[in-house]
């Protein structure tokens, strides 16, 4: 028997430190080979660790949301025989934040340091921990952390939906606890308890953007309602004669006539650079679209808009969504963005104040879209559908005139569809 020590590989991106995100094992747990070990978070990426050989935790290095230095003991295992050198991790990027994210292939570990023990009787190993089994003994993963959390709260795992790789994390207990709380669920003793959750990973680079946009950035947000009747027609008949082509949502044909608009306002697709003093007018759209995922809020890039039709916007938009959303989405997939849109869809509110995507210097976000009648050009009362549509902008770089003027041209395209397809 001897101790091998994990240390934490150098990830490749010139850090000294990462932050623990999430343990997929507990001391005490055995576990096999290339099992999932923690999760950790540098400034650009997530990164599951595995486990580089068989045997027992006997040691972690600390809880989620404490910071590693790299090249320090990530966990020590309890192993049979002599411990072999450690095969070079193969880390899997899960989520990443807002402004970049990048798929890392750590450095080789480094070589494992074994401290050999008295000889003493073998003892029998205890069964694995980190898989809970249903009563259908179907396998569930989850992380100690994440069982005991539901265990608290009543859940039984194997009720919890979860991403394409079966593991349950603490954002599908949080969707699980807002899908059920209004259809009768509650939790063992009828009682919700207090729970306090700690803001590591994702949630706290989230955290940090957003705060450093509204400290550095001045904000102002213009609103105007704007009227989707024709537009929405417009969409109805395009779809009814689609073929095999994607589903039209509102946003391609957002999207399209933004980019027929910016030509004329080139300071709203710009990014500002505040500590150089120099503003990058963006001669493509790079357009941000803000997605929900699982673990947060991310922001996939649609390259070059202005050149692609609302066919191809529709699908890339469902591409990268999906992206996101399983955490498939690329370093350049996640960066870049020159503008961005975000929207809740039906649930879009009557009008938003959004934050700003720091270094970008405006972001647009639609509201929701309500019917209403209104008085058309004769004085006769007509239905008409409605959608307010709401621009932030830096203030230090755009006017008041120049975001107000933007959304005015572009409600004229919105109002007048035909013309999002005359050159």
């Amino acid at each position: 028997m001897g101790i091998y020590s994990f240390k934490l590989p150098d990830i490749g991106e010139g850090i000294a430190e990462a932050e623990i995100v999430a343990w997929h094992v507990a001391v005490g747990d055995v576990v096999e080979e290339d099992a999932p070990l923690a999760d950790v978070m540098t400034d650009k990426a997530t990164v599951e660790m595995t486990s580089p050989v068989a045997g027992k935790v006997v040691k972690i290095a600390g809880e989620a949301g404490e910071m590693i230095a790299i090249g320090s003991i990530l966990a020590e295992f309890e192993v049979e025989g002599d411990a072999a050198p450690a095969p070079e991790p193969t880390p899997a990027v899960e989520v990443a934040p807002n402004e970049a994210a990048q798929v890392v292939k750590p450095d080789p570990v480094p070589e494992p340091v074994v401290e050999a023990e008295p000889e003493r009787k073998p003892e029998p190993a205890p069964a694995p921990v980190p898989i809970a089994k249903t009563d259908d003994h179907k396998r569930v993963l989850a992380s100690p952390a994440v069982r005991q959390r539901a265990k608290d709260l009543g859940i039984d795992l194997a009720d919890v939906k979860t991403a394409e790789d079966g593991r349950v994390r603490h954002a599908d207990l949080d969707a699980f606890l807002s899908y059920n709380s209004g259809g009768g669920y509650r939790p063992a003793g009828g009682k919700r308890a207090d729970e306090q959750v700690k803001v590591i990973g994702m949630r706290r680079r989230i955290a940090e953007n957003m705060s450093a946009s509204k400290r550095a950035i001045p904000h102002f947000t213009y609103v105007e309602e704007i009227d989707v009747t024709k537009l929405e027609e417009l969409r109805a008949d395009l779809n009814a004669t689609r073929g095999a082509k994607p589903k039209l949502t509102m946003l391609p044909l957002l999207i399209t006539a933004i980019c027929k608009v910016i030509p004329q306002f080139p300071m709203i697709n710009a990014r500002y650079d505040d500590e150089a003093g120099i503003v990058t007018r963006s001669g493509a759209v790079h357009l941000g679209m803000a997605a929900q995922t699982d673990a947060g809020l991310m922001v996939p890039v649609i390259r070059d808009a202005q050149d692609r039709n609302i066919w191809q916007l529709a699908a890339e938009i469902v591409r990268l969504a999906e992206a996101a959303r399983t955490g498939r989405a690329t370093s350049q997939e996640l960066s870049g963005s020159t503008l961005t849109i975000t929207s809740l869809g039906p649930l879009g509110g009557i009008a938003t104040t959004p934050v700003i995507n720091r270094p970008e210097v405006a972001i647009i976000g639609p509201n929701k879209v309500v019917e209403r009648p209104v008085f058309d050009k004769d004085g006769n009362i007509v239905a008409a559908k409605l959608m307010n549509l709401s621009i932030s902008c830096d203030h230090r770089v755009v006017d008041g005139w120049d975001a107000a003027s933007f959304v005015q041209a572009l409600k004229r395209l919105v109002e007048t569809p035909a013309l999002l397809f005359v050159d």
